[in-house]
């Protein structure tokens, strides 16, 4: 039996933004009747950089698990590589049979911003017209076309560290999305007029807080998917309601870790997962003043929820390339 290799162009050529909504949203809703599992993920550091490796079993209609090796290097832009790369291994959970070999970057891409998408589908305010990204990186643009698909924007902002990315990226999506994008030097002029607001940085220390944020507003905080790295300040995670996308996963990393640190949280106060929202299990938004903050630490079960769709649909359409590894 061959194994399946899709490259980066095969996986864009097959999955649009409202596929991985589909796919993300399956998997949290699994995960609340037990059939989308992960265990936590593990930390290999390297020089510059490290090594996540992330696995999940989803059990629904087709039994999988998944693998994912990404290496996180944030100073691979002076090399001209990408700051995420690395591999998912799709495999048969019946019988451990290796069904594909797919690249990961676009799928770690879309993942996280749907995973975005669908926490602002239910957190987010219904009249929500403004977004705000912070971080205008490769993610950056994962994230503002998965969104406006959800909320329908009617203009932005982007601020970056570094202006001319803002600048770039306003051109680029005020073309692509077809609403005007402002870049702006300033952090809370970008922030402070926006209903959402999105942090995709590679930031070890928190620079969005409560004097940036209006009352009513989202965030989805992307950016500190390891302990180390930190966007939010404590005091603006004490303030909203948080919602995690793995318990577990946003006490060992993402900003939840620094706001239960510093002495202002506890895990008792995080208001739900992304599961328990999906699921109604617990109540989104009721009220347009409640400042609602989803921690993004990404989950393995959104890499195998991805994955699976992938497959199914190379396989439907006859792309990629089979490979099958020697006998002994």
């Amino acid at each position: 039996m061959s194994a399946l290799l899709l490259t980066r162009v095969d996986v864009a050529g097959l999955m649009g933004p409202a596929d991985y909504l589909s796919a993300v949203e399956t998997a949290f809703r699994l995960s609340k009747h037990g059939k989308a599992l992960s265990p936590p993920p593990m930390h290999i550091p390297g020089l510059d950089g490290g090594f996540h490796a992330k696995g999940a079993a989803l059990l629904n209609e087709r039994q999988v698990v998944a693998l994912k090796l990404n290496g996180n290097f944030p100073g691979n832009s002076r090399l001209q590589l990408p700051t995420i790369q690395g591999v998912v291994l799709l495999c048969d959970a019946r019988n451990g049979m290796l069904l594909a070999i797919i690249d990961s970057i676009e799928i770690t891409l879309q993942r996280t911003a749907a995973a975005s998408a669908l926490a602002a589908k239910y957190l987010a305010r219904a009249d929500a017209s403004v977004l705000a990204i912070c971080g205008c990186g490769a993610q950056s643009r994962a994230q503002a076309i998965a969104l406006t698909a959800v909320c329908g924007f009617h203009r932005g902002a982007a601020w970056d560290a570094d202006y001319r990315k803002a600048e770039v990226f306003s051109a680029d999506m005020s073309k692509v999305l077809g609403i005007p994008f402002e870049p702006l030097p300033d952090l809370s002029r970008a922030t402070r007029g926006a209903d959402v607001i999105v942090t995709c940085t590679t930031a070890q220390m928190p620079f969005l807080t409560e004097a940036d944020v209006s009352p009513g507003a989202f965030i989805a905080a992307v950016g500190a998917d390891n302990p180390d790295k930190s966007e939010i300040a404590p005091s603006l995670m004490a303030r909203a309601k948080v919602v995690v996308d793995n318990l577990d996963q946003c006490l060992e990393m993402g900003d939840l870790h620094h706001a239960i640190a510093a002495g202002v949280m506890t895990a008792a106060a995080v208001h739900g997962d992304l599961g328990d929202i999906a699921t109604g299990r617990i109540p989104g938004r009721t009220g347009s003043k409640e400042i609602f903050l989803f921690d993004s630490t990404g989950t393995a079960i959104q890499d195998v929820a991805s994955a699976v769709r992938i497959y199914e649909k190379a396989v439907a359409a006859g792309i990629g390339t089979p490979f099958a590894f020697a006998a002994p």
